[in-house]
């Protein structure tokens, strides 16, 4: 999901009602989910990506300090 960042990708879930499942894949120990939402419209909401973006600078910075 680019809008999010390099190497985060999303899972449709299509169960009656939209989900989304935005996560990081790209380091050998871990598989880092950054977001989930439930989706009522064709686009997801910028409140749901900026929040990815948080999580993913988040994750990034704790990485760097370990």
């Amino acid at each position: 999901m680019k809008a999010v960042g390099s190497g985060v990708y999303e899972i449709h879930i299509h169960t009656g009602t939209e989900h989304r499942v935005f996560y990081i894949a790209k380091y050998d120990n871990a598989i880092y989910v950054l977001h989930a939402c439930e989706k009522r419209t064709r686009q997801t909401r910028q409140a749901d990506i900026a929040l990815a973006r948080q999580r993913l600078a988040a994750l990034i910075e704790l990485r760097r300090q370990n």
